[in-house]
Formats: C-alpha cells, sequence, structure tokens
C-alpha cells in the first residue's frame, strides 16, 4: 500500500500533494502534532489471529448490479482445520445478505446451519473434521458496501471495499468502473474469507461484465465466455497462495498496453484518453522487475504483472497480487507528466512492485509486524532512485522519508513492531513506512550491501509464499553476517524514538588530537549507534569507525593540526535529529569536499539560518549551480531577495535557471523567486515563460507577471482558459481573484469544483482576493460556503486558524460595500462552524 508521496502514509494519498505548497504546508505543520495527540491510545496486546481453519482455495462466481451498487456472489471455499479437529468454521463476511451455505461433498450439497452478525458467519460443518483434511462450503450471498458505513483510515479513506465509479453515469465524462480495496480487512466486504494476513489462499474469479468492459484480477485470464445478451464471464485463475487482503478485481473501460519481461506478461490499464502516456508512466516497469529480481537473488516469483489506474481511488496506490491499482494521480496527459517529480508516480510504481516480494510473497504475520511489508516498500523507493537516477537521487528520497517521520513528535512514541494499537488501521503511519525504511537503509550501511542483501534473500526463500515477523529477518541477516544483531533489533523494532543529540568539537594542540563530544538527550537509555567519522586535514578526508553508548561519548581522533571538518555520521545514513555545532566555515568546506547529497544539504541549511553572513550568503548562491536539481531548488526557495547582497549576487543565476534549467521544479522556483522583486525588467521573462509546456513553469510566470502587469497576466490567463491544469488552473484562479471581474466568478467556481482537494487549497487564495471585492449575496453565499465546508473536512490536517484569517480578511474587504453585513454574517457563521469542527 503506497499512501501517498512522502508524507506516505500519514494522510491520504491526495492530501499528502498539498504538501508541495509551501502556505499548505505551512498548515500541515500548524497542527500535526495536536490532531495526533488526539488519537486514542491503546495497551490491549493484539495477538497474531489464531489459526483454526486454514484458507486452501478460492474460488468466486460474481456479477453487479450497477443500480443498486450490489455485487451478486457464489463462493467454493475450500479449508482444513490447522493443527487440530474442528467442527465449525468463522468467516469474516461484512454487511452481507446471505441466502445459502452448504457443504460440497463431491457432485452433491448438504445444507449446513450457521449463525451471522453482519460482521462473521459462524458455520457448524455437521461434523468433525480432522486435522489437515480438506473441505468445501459454498455460500450464496450478495454483498451490499454502500450500505456498509465502514471507518477508513488516514491512510485508506474507508474500508466498504468493493467501489462503484459512476455507475449510473451521471457525472459526464467520468468513465464507469468497479475496483476494490482489500487492505486491511476489506476484502470481506465482497466474499466472505478469514480475513487476517496470515491466511493464504490460491484463487479462481468468474467475473460476469458488460461485453464492452475490459476486466482485471490476480493471475491469468483462462477464459472468456459470452454470457447473454450485452454480457461477458471472465476468469481469472491465481495458481499461487496469496493473503485475502491482496485478492481485486477491476471492470471498466480501460486500454491495455502490453510489455513484456522474461517472457512474462507486463500490462499498463488506462483510460483510453491516457493511453498514449502509458508507455511513459509505467515503461520503467520491465527495468524495475529486472533490478529487484537481480538485487534480491529472488526473481519476480509471480506469473504476470499488471498495472492499472482508476478513478476516486481511496488511496495512493495499492500491491494486490500481480494486479496492482494505482489512483487517478497516476494517468496525465503528455503536458501534465512534464511536471512529475520521482517522489511521484515513478516512486509509487517502484513501493508496489517491491511488495511483491515484500507483503505479497512473504506477508507480515500480523498488522502488528506490518512493517515487514510496509518499511521494505519505503525502503525501495530508495533502491530505485539511486539505480536509475544516482546517489543523489536516492539520498534525497531517503531524506524526504526521514523528514516525514520526525515532523510530527507523536510519531516518537511508537515502537516499529507495535503489539499495542488502538485500531489496526492505526499502523499505517509514519512510523511503519517511513521511519521502518529509514531503519532498513541504516541498516543496509551497517552490515555492507552483499551481506545485507543475501540476508534479505534468506528471509525470502525460507519463508516463500508465507508470512514473516522480524524474528524472522533478524535469524536470517545474522545467518548472512554472522553477527549478532537482537541488540540492534531491540533496540530499532522493539523499542520506540531515536537520538536526539548535540555535537561539539575540541581540538587539543598540545595532544594533536581532535575530541568529537556527543550527548544524546533523549528521555530513557541511549541509543547504540555505530557510526563513521570522517576528518578532513590538508585536503583529505581520513574514515574512522566508532560506536556511541552512552549519554555522553567522547571520541578522540589523531589531529596534528586542525581539522578543516569533522564529518560524524560520514555515510549520513542514522536515524536521529542532531544539533551539529560546526561553524559557517566548517559547513562551507563540507559543501565543496564532503562527497554525499546529505553533506551539501546540511551546509546549504545551515546558510540559509544565518543569510546575513557573507559565508552565508556564498553558500546559497554556489548551491544554485549544485549538481542536484534538488537543492538547486532548495538553495532558490532558501535566498531572500529582499537582502541587497543576496540579490545582487543572486539574480543573474536565478534568471539562467528561470530560463534555461533542465529541472521543472528549479525553474518555477527560480520564477517564483524572481517575482518576489516586483521588478518589471523580469516582464519579459515571465512573458516567454509564459510559452513553456509546462504547466508549473507557466504558473510561476502567470504568478510573477500579476503584480507588474495585471491586464496583461489577465489576458494572458484568459488564453489558458483552453488548457490548463494542476498549479496553472490555481495561477488563472489567482490572476482573476486580484485582476479579474465579477464576469470571471463562475469560472473561478468551476475550476474549484472540478478540482481535487489539492487543487481546492491552492485556489483559496484566488478565492478570497475576489469573494473580498465582490457585491453579489449569492456569490457569497457560494464562496465562504465552500472555504467552510474544505475547512472543516480537512481540519484534522490543516491548521485551521490560518483559513479563519482568510475569511476574516474577506470580511474586511467587505466592510466599505454594500454586501458588508451579508458578509459579516456569513463569515461569523463560517467561522463558528469551523471551530466547533472536531
Amino acid at each position: 500500500m503506497n499512501q501517498a508521496a512522502n508524507l506516505h502514509y500519514q494522510l491520504p494519498s491526495y492530501l499528502v500533494r498539498i504538501m508541495r505548497n509551501s502556505f499548505l504546508l505551512a498548515l500541515w505543520l500548524g497542527c500535526a502534532a495536536t490532531a495526533a495527540a488526539q488519537q486514542p491510545t491503546a495497551t490491549m496486546y493484539r495477538a497474531t489471529e489464531r489459526k483454526v481453519n486454514a484458507l486452501v482455495h478460492t474460488r468466486l462466481d460474481v456479477r453487479f448490479d450497477y443500480a443498486k451498487r450490489y455485487l451478486y456472489g457464489k463462493a467454493w471455499l475450500t479449508l482444513k482445520p490447522h493443527g487440530t479437529a474442528t467442527d465449525s468454521l468463522r468467516l469474516d463476511a461484512k454487511g452481507m445478505d446471505i441466502k445459502t451455505v452448504e457443504l460440497v461433498q463431491g457432485n452433491t450439497t448438504k445444507p449446513l446451519k450457521y449463525d451471522y452478525n453482519q460482521r462473521q458467519l459462524l458455520i457448524r460443518l455437521g461434523r468433525t473434521v480432522p486435522a489437515n483434511q480438506p473441505y468445501t462450503v459454498y455460500i450464496e450471498y450478495t454483498a451490499r458496501p454502500d450500505e456498509l458505513g465502514a471507518r477508513g483510515s488516514a491512510a485508506i479513506r474507508d474500508a466498504k471495499g468493493l467501489y462503484f465509479i459512476n455507475p449510473d453515469s451521471a457525472v459526464s465524462g467520468k468513465p464507469v468502473q468497479i475496483w476494490t480495496q482489500g487492505e486491511s480487512e476489506a476484502s470481506s466486504v465482497w466474499f466472505p474469507t478469514i480475513d487476517r494476513p496470515n491466511q493464504k489462499t490460491t484463487s479462481e474469479i468468474s467475473l460476469t461484465v458488460p461485453s464492452k468492459y475490459v476486466t482485471l484480477s490476480n493471475g491469468q485470464l483462462t477464459a472468456q465466455v459470452p454470457a447473454g445478451p450485452g454480457l461477458r464471464t471472465d476468469t481469472w485463475k491465481m495458481d499461487q497462495p496469496h493473503a485475502p487482503y491482496l485478492v481485486m478485481l477491476a471492470v471498466g473501460d480501460f486500454k491495455i498496453y502490453k510489455d513484456s519481461w522474461r517472457g512474462k506478461e507486463v500490462n499498463y490499464y488506462l483510460e483510453p484518453r491516457y493511453a498514449a502516456q502509458a508507455k511513459t508512466i509505467f515503461g520503467e516497469t520491465p527495468r524495475i522487475l529486472e533490478f529487484f529480481s537481480e538485487r534480491l537473488g529472488v526473481a519476480f516469483p509471480w506469473n504476470k504483472y499488471s498495472q492499472i489506474v482508476c478513478r476516486d481511488y481511496v488511496s495512493g496506490a495499492m500491491e494486490n497480487t500481480t494486479a496492482a491499482l494505482f489512483g487517478e494521480q497516476a494517468q496525465g496527459s503528455a503536458r501534465e507528466l512534464l511536471d512529475w517529480e520521482y517522489a511521484g508516480v515513478e516512486r509509487e510504481i517502484a513501493h508496489e512492485l517491491f511488495h511483491h516480494w515484500f507483503g505479497d510473497y512473504v506477508t507480515c504475520e500480523s498488522w502488528s509486524t506490518l512493517t515487514m511489508n510496509e518499511s521494505f516498500a519505503n525502503f525501495s523507493e530508495v533502491l530505485w532512485a539511486e539505480h536509475a537516477h544516482g546517489p543523489d537521487a536516492g539520498a534525497a528520497q531517503a531524506d524526504r522519508s526521514l523528514r516525514a517521520y520526525l515532523r510530527n513528535p507523536a510519531n516518537y512514541t511508537k515502537p516499529l513492531t507495535r503489539f499495542q494499537y488502538a485500531d489496526k488501521e492505526d499502523m499505517f503511519d509514519a512510523v511503519t513506512y517511513q521511519k521502518g525504511g529509514s531503519i532498513l537503509n541504516m541498516l543496509r550501511a551497517e552490515l555492507g550491501e552483499d551481506v545485507f542483501f543475501r540476508g534479505l534473500q534468506r528471509y525470502l526463500t525460507q519463508n516463500a509464499f508465507g508470512t514473516g515477523e522480524p524474528h524472522q529477518l533478524r535469524l536470517a541477516l545474522e545467518e548472512a553476517s554472522g553477527r549478532d544483531l537482537n541488540w540492534f533489533f531491540d533496540q530499532w523494532y522493539y523499542g520506540a524514538g531515536h537520538p536526539i543529540v548535540t555535537i561539539d568539537y575540541q581540538w587539543d594542540a598540545a595532544r594533536k588530537r581532535q575530541a568529537v563530544v556527543v550527548h544524546q538527550t533523549q528521555a530513557g537509555a541511549p541509543f547504540v549507534l555505530p557510526l563513521k567519522v570522517d576528518v578532513y586535514a590538508n585536503g583529505r578526508a581520513r574514515r574512522y569507525a566508532a560506536t556511541l553508548r552512552q549519554a555522553v561519548d567522547t571520541l578522540y581522533f589523531p589531529a596534528a593540526t586542525r581539522p578543516d571538518l569533522v564529518n560524524v555520521d560520514a555515510e549520513k545514513v542514522l536515524v536521529w535529529q542532531k544539533q551539529d555545532h560546526k561553524s559557517l566555515a566548517e559547513y562551507a568546506y563540507q559543501y565543496r569536499h564532503a562527497p554525499r547529497y546529505l553533506d551539501r544539504r546540511e551546509a546549504l541549511a545551515a546558510a540559509r539560518a544565518q543569510p546575513t553572513d557573507p559565508v552565508a550568503r556564498q553558500l546559497l548562491v554556489a548551491g544554485l549551480g549544485d549538481k542536484s536539481a534538488v537543492l538547486r531548488q532548495l538553495a532558490v526557495e532558501s535566498i531572500d531577495l529582499k537582502n541587497a547582497a543576496l540579490r545582487k549576487a543572486a539574480t543573474s543565476l536565478l534568471v539562467r535557471l528561470a530560463a534555461n534549467d533542465s529541472s521543472v521544479p528549479v525553474q518555477a522556483a527560480a520564477l517564483t523567486a524572481l517575482g518576489t522583486v516586483q521588478e518589471k525588467r523580469y516582464a519579459s521573462l515571465f512573458n516567454k515563460a509564459l510559452d513553456s509546456k509546462s504547466y508549473r513553469v507557466q504558473a510561476a510566470a502567470l504568478q510573477g507577471l500579476l503584480p507588474l502587469k495585471p491586464a496583461q497576466a489577465l489576458a494572458r490567463a484568459t488564453a489558458f482558459e483552453a488548457d490548463n491544469k494542476g498549479a496553472l488552473t490555481g495561477a488563472l484562479v489567482a490572476v482573476y481573484g486580484q485582476a479579474g471581474s465579477p464576469a470571471q466568478w463562475p469560472l473561478m467556481l468551476a475550476k474549484y469544483d472540478a478540482a481535487d482537494p489539492s487543487g481546492r487549497f491552492e485556489m483559496l487564495g484566488g478565492l478570497a482576493s475576489m469573494l473580498g471585492r465582490l457585491e453579489d449575496p449569492a456569490a457569497l453565499v457560494q464562496g465562504i460556503t465552500r472555504i467552510r465546508d474544505l475547512t472543516v473536512q480537512f481540519k484534522a490536517f490543516i491548521n485551521s486558524e490560518r483559513i479563519i484569517g482568510l475569511l476574516r480578511q474577506i470580511q474586511q474587504q467587505q466592510a466599505a460595500r454594500p454586501t458588508a453585513a451579508e458578509a459579516a454574517k456569513l463569515v461569523a457563521r463560517a467561522v463558528a462552524e469551523i471551530q466547533a469542527a472536531k
């Protein structure tokens, strides 16, 4: 499961995309800890589900009622008692109408007695079945997912399992689709099963659908036969066992792009209008399959791999076995793809594919050990970035991931392997994903590349098509390394938090040695931290290995002269927070001489904190030419052009980046930075950038042009009405808000209503600007109501006080207008409802 880019996993995927906007990032940062602190605590021990019966095979025959949003199903479940004999079977079956329950005896069936409480189906088998003896039950049922009222989580918005998208074609232009989402325990909404991750079943699913539609499910398509006027039945077979939450189906009008890897089918399913981009979006999949297969020493173990993009998906993406499902963020026009970054869809593709080893092939034994799925998939995002885009790209992804964990202090109290939680959905968080992935990256550095991956190969082969937990991973890594790793797993898998350190430096000229003093200031016992230290002198670095064990450790290194730099955690892999008391001169040396992405990022961050220092200015200007686009963008965003010295040193470089940089984000950031100085000499630069094919670049240019030449910006915005997406739509609304007329209000409203939540948040500034100038009571109701509703819906994820401030700004701008009293009343009511919302 991929919750989303970079916060993957505390927020719904569409909310994560909001975080790319700095204003909206501030909304998140303003209340994340508060929202998390309101979550219930848990003390109940969550044991792995006991196996009374074990699933063997699941055969389903399903058809759909689009009008009622029902699934009519027939299920043949083969099971066998596990360990001891039993005379009963308990199945998960949520919110169904149960029509028939029978025991299959050869060619005949025998009715069985059962009890059903709308959550579980308790079947009396009528006899005692010996351990390991297979038996089959037949169940006829109706699934009613829309009537279930299931609760979702921050990662997965709801849990109704089966989704009918636009089934009555009521929304013009929106496709009609059906798809499923099983994780964590929602497959049992659409078929009876034992809905636990420690169950494995082979499967066969026959779907009767309108013949105009394409279907997808696990395994291979083995039959397609007519099923009456306008209908067809497709049968999909999965001959290898997988967990019930990984069972899926999808139905709709999809165009299939056929690819292959080592003779296996690799297919991409998209809406027809996006089919031309299928190869651009998913075309790296065979290379990723090859890389992961070689690196893990276990070839991709399934018989095919398909990827499908569906509308209104409830999370980022999902690793259904052989049939990964992505939200609509994974399809776009050729122009939209120009604005995509690694942290978006390419990262998701790698994440879901790696799950086919960690999660599908070997599944977490229980939700308490979800780290065995999601931490590995998170780690794979770093692996693929390194391989495909170089060490800087891998380090940048690792850094994003660790920062997502560190961003929320509520994460610090939760162990990675968590046997106490209020709800299983709480496990899908930044501890399981980002902290866990960061821990694996750290462990890789500690053991060494070859030993680490030999250990992963052992874990996978020893537990193939079964389940795993951290103890089994530890034992496999110990076998590969010959080392005891209990200390590491006790600390990082079963303990909570991370080291919080201060680092100080003392050079002793008399003794010709350099001291490094590390204080661990976090509560509780000190962490054991093996690390590398690079000591730079006379242009050369010497590396030393050390291990921190105490609350205060002092490390000594030979140094005939004062070192130019002492670089603690030289490999930049430790999971910690640090205050590193280097001077700016040392950071400047680090930027020039230390080899890693994070060395340079740390130096730029130090410079950003002291922008008036001449050394800091030199560092930030140097960052504008960094080989990493991510760091060039950071440098651009760190330069305050109100500082005259920085402006003089940086503007010519910013102009060059805005005009010619190979990275769209860098180009857009440079345009945005130049826009803040509001100098007419840049108008021609903005006008030229408006001819870019990138919506993101056009948006930054339009925003930059707006204060310089409002009428020209308005004219260009009007010309973009026929083709605008994403950031450009937000910029168009901003221009109309500040320079447009009331005639543009209906279009602004239509753009807002058509946008996803991310886009709506981006448009709030433009909406507020227009609402402050309107003298139409109906329009005020339309706008203020929408701002209120959006804020109430996502209050748990944002700083609502900032949006309340936006509403009060509207009220102030309305004060001298005929609509002042109406505006004041509407704002007061909206503020009261926002404040009352939970």
